[in-house]
């Protein structure tokens, strides 16, 4: 897809600031004159994630195209009803590439729009983003179609935020719940099993599209451990160590019957296992590395996935503070607070790395029988730094 131009960037930051979920696609001419688009690989992601269409389990061939029926092209003053056909065209040598197509559309968009796609209540909408003046429609006091969509969007999400404080703050009352497990993720696994959400290893947020982030509770902000925002791998094709296996092989430790390295590394100082962080803002890249010569730079993150793991995880969480009892060895959890924020900033998220607010964590060992596993690796962010990320911030006392 090609660049955004101002009006367009203004747009998407318009839209996702009412809570508005989307994919963007770009219909070129080619493709309005043979009514067939790509379905990329972000468009793709936006279906499988929203458990609207997964193409990986899509056979190819016409006979196995799905529809969605109901498709609304959204104009200045209505919505044209469209139709959204989602397949893969049967090839000889390989799988069909994945397509989508809507109806209508060479009535709605010239080449090279940029389309914004968002799915609501079981209904497709696309928005000319390229065309219609995203901030006057939203800034209206008239009621458009527009408004009247991301209004209706933004009462939902309400709605749901509001569902989810009331069983947390029902869970809360109902005095300490105890632990399930151990470990640092004891007080979110707790939580989690009363509210009924299965334990999965999902990238998704955990409630109806809210992050839950649990953390233990400290006399001062400024006593309390950072906070994981999220895992990410670093990217193995740009870098030079291939897997976790080969960071815990080079730089581990023996721990009792364990090859562990835990650490923290950051932009500020080496750890004790000589590892720092570095920005290489030229190539938008965050580096890992080594005080030894001949391995020096070993792993490598883009920024960009990394700023958009950020807005997927944190679209709108909970941060859940708790304070802790100890009776006969197990741990039980009081819940005393919620902080409820809302779209963080990513061009923050570079300079909280440049900063050494926001770590990361590596979580990699290898036990007795010679498994690795990988907790990680973890970014995480200082208490102090989070209204630096998250802007929008609303705290609730849980406890009546």
């Amino acid at each position: 897809m090609r660049q955004l131009t101002e009006k367009e960037k203004l747009a998407v930051k318009l839209l996702t600031n009412y809570s508005v979920e989307l994919t963007l696609i770009e219909p070129t001419k080619t493709g309005l004159g043979k009514s067939i688009m790509d379905a990329t690989i972000p468009v793709r992601a936006y279906l499988r994630e929203h458990n609207i269409h997964d193409y990986d389990l899509q056979n190819d061939g016409t006979e196995h195209k799905v529809i969605i029926e109901d498709t609304f092209l959204i104009t200045e003053t209505g919505f044209i009803q469209s139709r959204t056909s989602l397949y893969r065209p049967r090839a000889k040598k390989k799988r069909g590439d994945p397509r989508i197509w809507f109806k209508k559309l060479p009535e709605y968009s010239d080449a090279n729009n940029i389309l914004a796609l968002t799915y609501f209540n079981n209904k497709l909408y696309v928005i000319n983003i390229s065309i219609l003046e995203i901030d006057t429609l939203l800034s209206s006091s008239f009621i458009n179609p527009l408004l009247e969509l991301v209004q209706d969007i933004q009462k939902k999400n309400n709605s749901i935020s509001n569902e989810l404080l009331e069983k947390i703050k029902i869970i809360a009352n109902n005095g300490l719940l105890p632990a399930i497990k151990k470990g640092d993720t004891a007080i979110g696994h707790a939580l989690e099993t009363a509210l009924g959400i299965a334990q999965n290893s999902s990238k998704s947020p955990d409630y109806k599209g809210i992050e839950l982030k649990s953390y233990r509770q400290k006399s001062s902000k400024s006593k309390e451990s950072r906070k994981n925002l999220f895992a990410q791998v670093p990217n193995w094709k740009l870098s030079k160590f291939k897997s976790s296996r080969e960071i815990l092989e080079t730089f581990g430790y023996q721990r009792e019957d364990e090859f562990k390295l835990y650490c923290t590394s950051s932009t500020r100082v080496r750890n004790s296992q000589g590892l720092i962080l570095r920005l290489d803002s030229d190539i938008n890249q965050l580096v890992e590395n080594s005080h030894q010569e001949e391995i020096g730079d070993f792993v490598v993150w883009l920024m960009s996935d990394l700023k958009t793991r950020l807005l997927e995880k944190h679209n709108e969480t909970f941060w859940i503070g708790a304070d802790i009892t100890i009776l006969k060895g197990i741990e039980y959890f009081q819940y005393q607070k919620v902080l409820h924020t809302k779209k963080p900033i990513p061009s923050m998220f570079e300079l909280l790395v440049e900063q050494g607010e926001i770590t990361l964590d590596h979580l990699i060992k290898r036990n007795s029988k010679g498994k690795v596993t990988e907790k990680g690796p973890l970014f995480k962010i200082s208490t102090s730094a989070l209204s630096m990320l998250f802007p929008e911030q609303v705290e609730y006392n849980l406890v009546s």
